[in-house]
């Protein structure tokens, strides 16, 4: 089965997922039946470019990273160059491909969550599937989407938005059936969680995140994780689809980090206990991102560096634990093509109701 993507956004997670798609293009037809071809690229920097009969995805990752644009790329035959996200996706929307898919990985803007939001709602308009690593979408129009999605017989999914793709959202959408969450805990954000075990080490502040930057985890402009917004995002997704939620980074509850939480840290380790921020939410209430401090035998408080975690209570199974042990690009990047998977299979199943969000 054909499929044609188009990629609105394309830093280091889209070009790694181009990279991940190359890596496993044979697989994918072996085992799936599944030809993607990338039609179109839109980025903010380095242009856009558009080919019926495909792009080099490639060729597009290293002109990028060479500081140059990839409008050389596009393809004369197919008209004009895209001039923006929204036009690649109405492109995408008159192909004639049996899946057409939008990879939506601009940042995040968490004001509004835009335009992401709104390249998703094109999307989904035009008949579309959308898989996304971005937060916005589902931390401030989840239901909306979904039900969009639901009514055009399109997928919405965006694995990637929390804990780089270690499935979380597939796993009680695919195995819990029955089973109801009714509350989570975690450590969701890899830059404050490394920065807190190095603090309580005798690390200073400005040393742990300057490492953080430099090895591409956090921005250099860090804020969205210190002051608690990134990890913020993560829960409003994930109360909005497990727990039935209506809610935005902006009601969460949240207080960051700074240099200032060194005491904290280190005082807690000598008391035997450990200082991480906890993402944290039950039904009904207002999801909070706050440091807490943790006994040394809690799951959470085990984790070092850029380890994540995510406790889910349920009603059936109790209490689950989801570990990410190390986080990277490939682990994001996986995440869309697994969700890009999960389309394919479900493109094989016969005519049946619309899936029942988790």
């Amino acid at each position: 089965m054909r499929a044609d993507l188009a990629l609105v956004g394309f830093g280091h997670v889209g070009r790694r997922f181009a990279r991940l798609l190359a890596e496993n293009r044979t697989r994918l037809i072996d085992e799936l039946d599944l030809d993607c071809s990338i039609v179109g690229i839109a980025t903010a920097r380095h242009h856009s470019a558009y080919g019926l009969a495909g792009l080099d995805a490639l060729a597009a990752a290293r002109l990028v990273e060479s500081g140059e644009s990839i409008q050389a790329l596009h393809d004369p035959a197919a008209g004009p160059m895209p001039k923006n996200g929204f036009d690649l996706i109405d492109r995408l929307g008159a192909s004639d491909a049996p899946l057409r898919v939008l990879v939506e990985n601009t940042v995040l803007n968490i004001t509004g969550g835009q335009p992401a939001v709104d390249h998703v709602r094109r999307a989904l308009d035009a008949g579309c599937h959308v898989v996304t690593a971005n937060k916005g979408p589902a931390a401030f129009a989840y239901h909306e989407l979904q039900e969009m999605a639901g009514a055009r017989r399109a997928s919405f999914l965006f694995e990637s938005a929390v804990m780089d793709g270690i499935p979380v959202f597939g796993l009680v959408r695919e195995t819990m059936p029955l089973a109801v969450v009714r509350g989570f805990r975690g450590v969701l954000n890899s830059t404050t969680n490394h920065i807190l075990t190095a603090l309580e080490d005798g690390e200073e502040y400005a040393h742990a995140l300057a490492r953080m930057q430099a090895d591409g985890i956090a921005e250099a402009d860090p804020s969205l994780d210190v002051d608690g917004w990134d990890a913020a995002a993560k829960a409003a997704v994930l109360a909005n689809v497990l727990l039935g939620e209506r809610v935005t980074p902006h009601d969460v509850r949240r207080r960051g980090i700074g240099p200032d939480a060194a005491a904290g840290a280190r005082a807690a380790r000598r008391r035997g206990r450990r200082l991480r921020l906890l993402a944290s939410a039950a039904r009904g209430e207002v999801p909070v991102v706050e440091p807490v401090e943790l006994p040394e035998d809690d799951l959470l408080a085990g984790l070092r560096g850029t380890a994540n975690a995510l406790v889910l209570e349920t009603d059936l199974l109790g209490k689950v634990a989801i570990c990410q042990l190390d986080g990277s690009l490939t682990q994001t990047a996986y995440g869309l093509l697994g969700d890009l998977v999960t389309i394919r299979r479900r493109a094989a199943l016969p005519e049946a109701r619309p899936r029942r969000s988790p």
